[in-house]
């Protein structure tokens, strides 16, 4: 589990192919160090497990789900890529819950400087535009991001200067690929609102008068 709050970012040493799958190795800053063997970590948006330590490198593993769901597979070494430790139980959860399964692939639209600002649309699949609302949470390649817009399958957010400097999203050119997560607290409520368990059991307009609440007319 994840906040969305990038803490580093780490550069892609190695990209080696095992059959239909690959090891990333990873340079990771000093902050980030006390990484041991098993941990997860969040790349890009993907949570993946620590598989090989030495120094400030680390190996992790991309299976055939990761690469055919996500856009990993297409890191060359030496791109730049975004890195967060799993969240512990004391830490502030300063972004929003950040599983690192991706939902799907978005494509930057647009990219425009806004005085320190830099302001991006992204079409989103329509599977992940039914969890968006205005002023709600999305995570874009692992960042928690604050949606401005969305308007059908595009959404437009908005990098203040510390996002900016601390992720590679200012490195992205329209055209792009990004890994795209939806806020998991949707899909929840969705789960509820239509449990599939018969009509007695749907919540809905009629259940919440039965149950007191919404006044009956």
């Amino acid at each position: 589990m994840f906040t969305g709050i990038i803490e580093n970012k780490g550069k892609v040493l190695r990209v080696e192919y095992r059959g239909q799958e690959e090891r990333l190795t990873l340079e990771i800053p000093m902050d980030l160090t006390d990484l041991k063997l098993g941990d997860s970590i969040n790349i890009n948006g993907v949570c993946l497990t620590v598989v090989e330590k030495k120094g400030q490198a680390i190996g992790v593993d991309l299976s055939l789900e990761t690469l055919e769901k996500t856009i990993l597979g297409k890191l060359k070494e030496g791109d730049k890529v975004n890195l967060e430790r799993a969240l512990r139980l004391t830490d502030r959860l300063g972004g929003h819950i950040v599983t690192g399964h991706i939902d799907g692939i978005g494509v930057i639209l647009d990219k425009r400087r806004e005085r320190d600002f830099l302001g991006l649309r992204v079409h989103i699949p329509p599977s992940i535009s039914r969890y968006v609302v205005e002023k709600g949470s999305i995570a874009i390649d692992g960042i928690s991001l604050t949606v401005n817009q969305c308007q059908g399958e595009e959404i437009q957010i908005t990098l203040i200067p510390y996002t900016i400097e601390k992720t590679t999203l200012i490195d992205k050119k329209v055209g792009d690929q990004v890994n795209v997560e939806a806020d998991i607290l949707g899909k929840y409520v969705e789960k509820m609102l239509d449990r599939g368990v018969g009509e007695s059991n749907r919540v809905d307009l009629s259940f919440l008068k039965e149950h007191g609440f919404v006044e009956r007319e």
